[in-house]
Parts: structure tokens; C-alpha cells; sequence
């Protein structure tokens, strides 16, 4: 369809670096060096600083990041951990994987971000570590959220998988707590050409439990200190992931470029509550999310029209069936159900024109008129 407009375009990322990224393939293929190796080391030490903490530990992905920092700080079996209703469900699992328990609460309903009030009112004596979601590129309330932890001497572990670049007004997402854990998945702002991720963190000690933890509980070869996995990050992927940080601003750039060209062709069409950025924070709008009523009529017509939609997420953690045995019930968390039932993620990436653009709007205006 001549008109279409895809959600995500990947390959446009991709053919920007191929110049840049493809040698350093052929080179690594030559040598073999695919494990560790100065591709890894370099990228962490970039990371580390482009986001202002002291250690960064590439590993396999995002949903492993959160669990080492988990296990680095000590979380383990009947542990709870308090996070969001209103988050991808690796959030969850990766507290579930080594038996803790995930608590869940509601989000605010202007941003959608995890609601501190909630945090105070889950805190149990059982509560090993507060983790606030970064929601679709925008960083949660820290600065109330550490306060509220820094009260409880309970650690807060930022998953940062939807946030590479965003900011606060104290640092950037990564920075903004004990641990974190971040995803290098090929749709993030920071996305490698396979699965990918990483750990941040300033404390050395957690840092090197993390990276030992990753390495099979490993810091010298065949010496195990601890039980382990593997998770290590493939030298490969960091070839990429060194190219697209240094256009990772530029192309967050972009996106808020579009995401204030939204704000203008949708300001004026009825029925469409537009996104907000907390007072402070800087978006990289991993995600352009709008809500609107009779969603998912509005979603089939957009796809009929070649327009590429999708949803993040449509079911909160605790209606799904992987989560019923928590005992939650429908009605529990309002606001992250409500949402869940009218948003919509419409096309955002950096490369995203705004012709593009026009015509998603034009086609969510059709669509909410019919």
C-alpha cells in the first residue's frame, strides 16, 4: 500500500551505521573474538559515560539485566518487589525467576508512571527493592520515589529498557538509583541487530557481583564463587551498539522533533487525549502513546489504512493469566485497567517524515469520525 505508514523502521537505523559497522564484522569473523572482548569493553565504557555512572556490565538482555541486579542486591525467594501494573511483563518476570514476588500498583493517570503514593502504601516488611519503569521514554518520579525508598533503606532498581537518553532533572535514566537494569532490544531508542542489554550501576560491589553473576558466577575462569547464568553480551551486537550511540542523540532528537509535530496535527482533533511529560523531565519518546475511547474499532480501521499501530500494553500485569495466581482482581489498579482499554501507540522512530506523519493523523481522524 503506497500510503502505508509502519510502526518501526529498523532498517533505516541499520543502513546508517552499515558503512561504519560492517568492517568491524569483518574483523571480529576473522579473529572470532565473538564473547567479550574490546567491542564489550569499549561500548561499557561509552555507556557508562554518556549515562554518568561509574560501571555498566553489557549482558544478553534487558529481562536478565533486571534479574542480576535483582540477585546482586540480595532479592530472593518470598522477597517482594514493588513495580508498576502498567509495565511490559519482563518487569515482573524478572523477580518471579528467582522467586521473589512481584508487587504491583497503579500509575498515575497524567503520565502513566508508577505512582509514588502507592509505592508508600505497599512498602511491607518483606519489601527488598522498589523498581519504577521508565514508561515510553520517559523517566519516573525519582526524586520522591528515592526519597520514599531512601526512608524505607529499601534499594530502587530502574528498569530502564524504553528510556536510552532520558532524563531528569537529576541525571539521566540509569543514574537514578541503586541498580539498573536496561534493554538493547532492537526497537529501543538504543537497539542492538539481535537482543541485547545491560546493568548500571555506581557501587562497585554490586557491580562486580553483577558481572560475575553473568559470567556463571564466574570472575576468574573455571573459579565459581557463586551459582550463576549466562548472560553475557555477544561482541557483536556491541559493534552495533557503539555506532548508535554516537547518533543516539541526534536521533532522540528526532523523535521529540515528531513528537511535537503530533502534538500540533492532533491538538485540535476531538477525542484524542494526547501525552504529557513530567515537569522536569526531558522524553525521548520511545513510544507516542494517545488514548482514545472505542480503541480497538479505531485500531482495526488504522491497520485497514495501512497505518502501523500497536499497543504497550494491552493487558496490565495482573490480568494476565502468568499473574493470576497473585490473587489480584479486575478493578484493583483503575488507572493502568482504564488506559489499557484506549491506548494507542501511533509510528514513532527517528527516521519517521512528516508526511508520514500527516497521514497517521489524517487516517486517526478518519477513524475516530466513522
Amino acid at each position: 500500500m503506497s500510503n502505508s505508514v509502519p510502526f518501526l523502521d529498523i532498517a533505516s537505523q541499520q543502513a546508517e551505521i552499515a558503512d561504519e559497522v560492517l568492517p568491524v564484522w569483518q574483523a571480529q569473523f576473522a579473529s572470532a573474538a565473538f564473547v567479550g572482548g574490546p567491542e564489550v569493553s569499549g561500548f561499557e565504557s561509552e555507556y557508562a559515560d554518556y549515562i554518568g555512572v561509574e560501571h555498566v556490565i553489557g549482558v544478553s538482555n534487558g529481562t536478565d539485566a533486571l534479574e542480576l541486579s535483582f540477585r546482586a542486591l540480595g532479592v530472593g525467594p518470598g522477597d517482594e518487589v514493588i513495580m508498576p501494573a502498567n509495565t511490559f511483563i519482563a518487569t515482573a518476570e524478572a523477580a518471579s525467576r528467582i522467586g521473589a514476588v512481584p508487587v504491583l500498583v497503579d500509575v498515575d493517570d497524567e503520565h502513566l508512571l508508577i505512582d509514588p503514593d502507592a509505592i508508600t502504601a505497599a512498602i511491607t516488611a518483606r519489601t527488598r527493592a522498589i523498581a519504577p519503569v521508565h514508561l515510553y521514554g520517559q523517566t519516573a518520579p525519582m526524586q520522591r520515589i528515592r526519597q520514599i525508598a531512601d526512608a524505607a533503606g529499601i534499594p530502587v532498581v530502574e528498569d530502564a529498557a524504553q528510556s536510552q537518553g532520558a532524563s531528569s532533572v537529576d541525571g539521566r535514566a540509569g543514574a537514578l538509583g541503586t541498580i539498573a537494569g536496561t534493554s538493547f532490544y532492537p526497537g529501543k531508542n538504543l537497539g542492538a541487530a539481535g537482543d541485547g542489554g545491560a546493568v548500571l550501576t555506581d557501587d562497585p560491589e554490586l557491580a562486580a557481583v553483577v558481572r560475575s553473576l553473568a559470567a556463571h558466577g564466574s570472575s576468574v575462569k573455571y573459579v565459581h564463587d557463586r551459582i550463576g547464568m549466562n548472560a553475557r553480551l555477544d561482541a557483536v551486537q556491541a559493534a552495533v551498539l557503539r555506532a548508535k550511540l554516537r547518533r543516539l542523540d541526534k536521533w532522540n532528537a528526532a523523535r521529540r522533533d515528531a513528537a511535537d509535530r503530533y502534538a500540533e496535527l492532533l491538538g485540535d482533533i476531538d477525542g484524542v487525549r494526547l501525552p504529557s511529560v513530567l515537569p522536569g523531565n526531558q522524553d525521548v519518546w520511545h513510544l507516542y502513546v494517545v488514548r482514545v475511547e472505542n480503541r480497538d474499532r479505531v485500531m482495526a480501521q488504522m491497520l485497514e489504512a495501512g497505518i502501523g499501530v500497536a499497543l504497550h500494553y494491552p493487558t496490565p500485569v495482573h490480568l494476565t493469566d502468568a499473574y493470576a495466581p497473585l490473587g489480584y482482581r479486575r478493578g484493583q489498579f483503575p488507572v493502568a485497567e482504564t488506559a489499557a482499554d484506549r491506548i494507542l501507540s501511533l509510528p514513532m522512530f527517528p527516521h519517521l517524515r512528516p508526511e508520514q506523519q500527516e497521514r497517521v493523523c489524517a487516517a486517526l481522524r478518519d477513524s475516530l469520525s466513522a
